[in-house]
């Protein structure tokens, strides 16, 4: 039986109702590091707004990228769910995020308690410059967003977990 991973990872409830997905939707980070659903990164590689691909066939449609953390500040009390990390709108179909427009310019995963869970969600726009950048970043909601600018359910999603690296925060020796 196939289990979801946006659904294990508790993505689809917290985040998203169910989907199902239409659009091929990459996330790398650094050239190298590629986002999986479930798949851990730490936050000295995801400092660097990663490299963001979308499919689709019509170069008509644009697309919104929205990253968020719903797990801020802490799993044990996300009281700032969900914390919004990156908001760019305008994408064409079958180009990279860095032809939309960023209207809300990415910000670096810090978590400092837990694990969180950062989410890329992929919506289709009904038409160009139809979504607009929201006042502020912490609770921010993914659904009411896509219904106020009638984007339905989404078209995509992947999502990676990420921690407080250990130490100091510099590098350690030997790395």
């Amino acid at each position: 039986m196939f289990r979801d991973p946006l659904a294990v990872g508790r993505v689809v409830g917290d985040v998203l109702d169910p989907f199902t997905r239409s659009i091929s939707l990459q996330v790398t980070y650094n050239n190298r590091d590629h986002v999986n659903n479930g798949c851990e990164l730490k936050p000295s590689q995801v400092v660097n707004q990663p490299r963001v691909d979308i499919g689709g066939d019509d170069l008509r449609t644009f697309y919104t990228l929205v990253m968020v953390d719903p797990d801020a500040p802490s799993p044990s009390d996300p009281n700032l769910r969900e914390y919004l990390h990156w908001l760019v709108t305008d994408i064409p179909a079958t180009t990279a995020a860095n032809f939309g427009q960023e209207v809300v310019c990415y910000e670096s995963p810090r978590p400092s308690v837990g694990i969180h869970r950062f989410v890329f969600i992929l919506f289709r726009q009904l038409g160009r410059q139809t979504v607009y950048a929201p006042g502020w970043r912490q609770n921010f909601n993914t659904r009411d967003f896509a219904e106020l600018y009638n984007l339905g359910l989404p078209v995509a999603a992947v999502y990676f977990n990420c921690q407080r690296e250990t130490g100091s925060g510099g590098r350690r020796r030997g790395q």
